[in-house]
């Protein structure tokens, strides 16, 4: 699926508060039924696998990570971009959380998923394909400001892997490639934990799944934060926009 880069979509500002409205009753989440939770494409130890090797520089590894996960999270949403339509997403939600987009002005953007998405990809294309700011040439210095875009990047993705399951898992499991889906989130996860890319309050709406995927015992190789289920709870109670 390609994105074309628009000139609005360079903003990285999110806000977020509850809008007193009540809370919609909570439904069924399909994507933590044990059945669907156990399957994955590999069992391998991705606590190992997102650790920082010896000898390689922080900067190009959270470069290579992140450009890497650009691509496939990217390719995960295209498998189920014709089901996520302005009609069936007609904001860009997550459980009881409306994501908004914000332009280069700061002016606050109520648009579809599949428009959020788009500017989230068409942002990110923009800054890893930006020889100043993801240098690939030798002796090229990373940018004063790079692990903050890093930062906001992978906040961003994370937007869209936990839209993906919100309101896409029924076709991810039709497609049968929920199995890809779980190992590409349960990496993310444990990479971003790993390097403290995300604030630990912007994944607390997936807590319950990133509770089941990347504790001990899970073949995650990683382990519980302790806010798991409760805090999850508590975040759903009331409708948030962010």
């Amino acid at each position: 699926m390609e994105f074309i880069i628009c000139s609005s979509c360079r903003a990285w500002k999110s806000k977020g508060k509850p809008n007193g409205k009540k809370p919609a009753p909570e439904e069924k989440k399909l994507y933590l039924e044990p059945e669907y939770t156990k399957s994955r494409i590999t069992d391998f130890e991705f606590k190992e696998l997102v650790m920082l090797p010896r000898e390689i520089d922080l900067n190009e590894w959270l470069a290579s990570n992140t450009t890497t996960f650009f691509h496939h999270i990217n390719l995960q949403y295209s498998t189920i971009s014709e089901f996520c339509t302005g009609e069936s997403c007609q904001t860009m939600a997550v459980c009881n959380t409306q994501y908004y987009w914000y332009d280069e002005r700061g002016k606050k953007i109520k648009c579809t998923a599949p428009q959020y998405v788009d500017f989230v990809m068409s942002s990110v294309q923009k800054l890893v394909t930006d020889e100043d700011v993801f240098p690939t040439k030798y002796g090229k210095e990373f940018p004063n400001s790079f692990e903050s875009l890093v930062k906001k990047i992978c906040k961003y993705l994370f937007h869209v892997l936990a839209h993906i399951y919100s309101s896409h898992f029924k076709e991810t499991l039709a497609l049968e490639l929920h199995g890809h889906l779980n190992t590409l989130y349960t990496h993310f996860i444990l990479f971003i934990r790993e390097f403290n890319l995300v604030d630990p309050k912007e994944t607390t709406i997936m807590d319950d799944l990133t509770e089941v995927l990347c504790s001990s015992g899970s073949g995650s190789g990683g382990s519980s934060n302790g806010s798991g289920n409760g805090s999850s709870a508590g975040a759903q109670n009331h409708v948030k926009e962010r």
